[in-house]
């Protein structure tokens, strides 16, 4: 099924976050919609690359808009035309510049499959967590049938009010007749006044149980007010910090919102019940009348609580974030970012009445070097409800920037504390005023702190200072958290770590993965539970090559070019060197496991096993392909291709197993091209240029991080073909096959003669029997006098790389 066909067949909630993606003025989802199946064939990454490539796309999108425009007019679609008109106008604007139109359509199919891949993942959280949720819905059923009690109530009081009313009507109605009536018998007088006095005693009684059961119903609601502000609301917060740093939790709000406006409802109901008996009152009182004793200070607690339930209402829904950033609450001056804030108390009399408005930084700390800004942008918005899709009350400001303050900024302040650009944290705050049935209250939310940077290369490490806060700090405030860094223990670590990889590719780190990061960490022990990462060890230690540095590296690759290979679980990934010794070398010729470099920067390589003559294994380990490799051949196709040409033997793929056992094909066949050979669509990029190496004992260098960090078994050597220690020597007897060197017909660093042999070669590679009764896999004499350094045709390389 077609992306967008899957889109269009979400729930709500996800169908709301394509709305709002779409809700831009970049990229219009009418064009999106009609052009889907065109849209989706096109090769966009290369279009962003390469002027031409983009251009030809932009005329044929035109083209399509005009095609479309024609059926429009067909079928008399008046409107339908207009704005396929205005949106071919639009994109005009490209014209000088095809390339960012190429880019923002890749930008929009990438949020697209994020939205996706979270609807995926939702499904799967859902099965996976279902004694967890199990609970939730029993608490959240038991809240349920408390609100249900709670409006049951507020209906019973509005009756006792009526009955109330009823009763007072009666005795007044009794007491103005006996007073208009002039009795002179004294003994029916008397007893017109014993009925009076039950009357009014019976009034007595019924007010004192009103006051009695009103304040009973705000104890109800207090009680309410404390779990849903204590408990559901800032579990709610905290579950939004996870969900900004990858954690699958629900962060929707239309559950809160219900229960908030119940609440808000029956307060608004009880200072009506208030007003109601002091209206009763003044048609009827008498001496130690209960209603004048107790109703102040019934009206001034249901205020009190009226008034703690809507500030706490307001909050921040969706945190900011730029469009194109690596995450939200990482900020770039001048760089537009949105966020939305909602008022969970929903009375539909408000829409378009409450004004928002945006600052920063109100209280910010008094610290040496602390930057201060400016928001910039429409900083004032009215809640509506015509900006969400459930109908909630909303402010969403889309086109909001910062610009730093060049005066009375940062560097005057009280305290020596220093810290860097991205440790610094800062707020974003949001004021409005509620106003309703005499009840005025100001409201403000605030942002979860966020991390502001000038520079796109400060994004990675901004990215470091928002995981490292939200896995760890409760206090949403604490913008001086990085004053006095705390660690983070190993499960809270192990699974910040995973969700980066379940949000990015929909599948996270297992025990075996995660538990080779710990080693790499803290060497090896029988539990690292009590172990604890600190934030200099993450994020700073051996710069520029930190951790983190390594890991998104990792992140980064995997998303992409790896991501289908990645959720599909052929990629074993985190395995130090000696497990990886281990596995393979109890299993067949020929089994190979994929795993991420430890020492090259965003690097993925595969071991595969040998057997020697005297049938030991032999672990083999190629050199690290990077993304200079990955984005000219997918890397499927490496291993599909993979060939080792040695003296004397036939040119074979060595790979033949993915472990523990699977056939190679029938691991990656679905990803193969339909195509092989001269004919494959990567095949301009398997030129083979020879290159000459010994066989020697390989040790993939020590990654500048793991100085302290693996110990043991990682350390252990591996023989292996061309590994990132491999050195030449200067008796070459074996030959490797490099399979990414482009090569041209017309280069002249290469004679004729030796572009006629690679044209060979790779005829060879593509169909070996074709050159059965050939000799030009046959040892040639002069062959043995040449060294890698001597063989002047072409350009020297380095050791072992498939692809360079």
């Amino acid at each position: 099924m077609a992306q967008w066909d899957k889109l269009t067949e979400l729930s709500d909630a996800y169908t709301q976050q394509l709305h709002e993606l779409y809700d831009r003025d970049d990229f219009p989802m009418d064009v999106r919609h009609y052009l889907s199946i065109w849209i989706e064939k096109q090769d966009w990454q290369r279009a962003a690359r390469e002027h031409d490539c983009a251009m030809v796309l932009f005329q044929v999108l035109l083209e399509n808009l005009d095609n479309q425009h024609s059926r429009f007019v067909q079928e008399e679609s008046f409107l339908l035309q207009h704005n396929i008109r205005r949106y071919k106008q639009g994109f005009q604007r490209y014209l000088e510049d095809p390339c960012a139109l190429a880019n923002t359509i890749l930008w929009f199919l990438s949020k697209e499959k994020d939205i996706l891949q979270n609807a995926e993942l939702a499904e799967q959280v859902q099965l996976l967590c279902v004694e967890q949720e199990a609970m939730e819905t029993s608490s959240q059923h038991d809240l349920e049938r408390k609100m249900v009690g709670l409006r049951n109530e507020v209906q019973c009081m509005e009756h006792t009010i009526l009955c109330l009313e009823e009763q007072q009507d009666e005795f007044d109605f009794k007491y103005q007749t006996h007073k208009m009536e002039a009795v002179v018998d004294e003994a029916v007088k008397k007893d017109q006044m014993k009925v009076l006095q039950t009357l009014v005693n019976r009034l007595n009684d019924c007010r004192k149980v009103t006051l009695s059961d009103l304040k009973k119903l705000l104890d109800r609601i207090e009680d309410l007010i404390n779990i849903l502000v204590k408990k559901e609301l800032v579990e709610w917060q905290r579950r939004q910090q996870k969900a900004c740093i990858g954690s699958p939790d629900n962060v929707c709000l239309d559950q809160l919102e219900n229960w908030f406006t119940c609440v808000a409802v029956c307060l608004f109901q009880v200072r009506e019940f208030l007003g109601k008996l002091e209206e009763l009152v003044g048609k009827v009182s008498y001496e130690n009348d209960p209603v004048k004793a107790q109703k102040p200070a019934l009206l001034s607690r249901a205020d009190t609580l009226l008034k703690d339930l809507l500030k706490s209402s307001f909050v921040v829904e969706t945190q900011p974030s730029m469009p194109q950033g690596k995450g939200p609450l990482v900020l770039r001056t001048n760089v537009q970012f949105s966020v939305k804030t909602r008022l969970l108390v929903k009375f539909p009399e408000l829409n378009h009445s409450m004004k928002v408005n945006v600052s920063m930084d109100r209280e910010a700390p008094q610290i040496k070097g602390y930057r201060r800004f400016n928001v910039l942008g429409t900083k004032s918005k009215a809640l509506n409800m015509a900006e969400s899709q459930s109908g909630g009350m909303v402010a969403d400001f889309r086109h909001l920037t910062l610009k730093e303050q060049k005066s009375g900024g940062g560097g005057k302040g009280v305290s020596d504390i220093s810290l860097s650009v991205t440790e610094e944290l800062h707020i974003i705050y949001f004021e409005t005023e509620f106003e309703m049935k005499g009840v005025s209250v100001e409201l403000q939310a605030s942002s979860i702190p966020v991390v502001i940077i000038s520079n796109s290369s400060q994004q990675q490490s901004a990215w470091a200072s928002v995981l490292w806060f939200n896995m760890l700090s409760l206090d949403t405030n604490d913008v001086m958290f990085f004053a006095n860094t705390p660690p983070a223990t190993w499960p809270q670590f192990g699974e910040m770590l995973s969700w980066q990889f379940l949000s990015a590719t929909k599948r996270g780190l297992d025990e075996a993965q995660l538990e080779m990061i710990a080693h790499r960490l803290f060497a090896k022990k029988q539990n690292y539970d009590a172990c604890k990462v600190a934030w200099s060890k993450f994020s700073k230690e051996n710069l520029p090559d930190t951790f983190w540095v390594w890991f998104d590296g990792i992140l980064v690759m995997v998303k992409t070019y790896l991501e289908d290979l990645w959720r599909d679980g052929l990629i074993m990934g985190f395995v130090s060197k000696g497990k990886e010794k281990s596995l393979l070398k109890k299993k067949q010729r020929g089994t190979f496991l994929l795993r991420f470099s430890e020492s090259v920067i965003g690097g993925i390589t595969f071991s595969w096993v040998e057997t020697t003559i005297t049938g030991e294994p032999d672990i083999k380990t190629v050199q690290p392909f990077s993304k200079v490799d990955l984005c000219q051949i997918p890397f499927h196709e490496i291993i599909r291709n993979f060939q080792i040409l040695e003296a004397e033997n036939i040119p074979e793929n060595p790979l033949l197993y993915l472990y523990p056992n699977t056939p190679k094909d029938e691991a990656f066949g679905k990803y193969y091209s339909e195509k092989t050979g001269a004919d494959g669509p990567y095949f301009k990029y398997i030129k083979t240029k020879l290159v000459f190496v010994s066989k020697e004992n390989t040790l993939e260098a020590r990654s500048p991080m793991s100085s302290d960090m693996a110990q043991g078994e990682g350390l252990e050597p591996m023989n292996g073909l061309c590994g990132e220690a491999a050195e030449l020597n200067e008796s070459p007897h074996s030959l490797q096959q490099s399979l990414l060197e482009t090569y041209h017909p017309d280069d002249p660093m290469l004679s004729g003669s030796v572009a006629a042999a690679e044209e060979d070669l790779l005829t060879y590679l593509n169909n070996p029997n074709a050159f059965v009764d050939t000799d030009i896999l046959q040892e040639e004499p002069e062959l043995t006098d040449f060294s890698l350094s001597g063989f002047n045709c072409l350009p020297q390389q380095s050791c072992g790389s498939i692809f360079q």
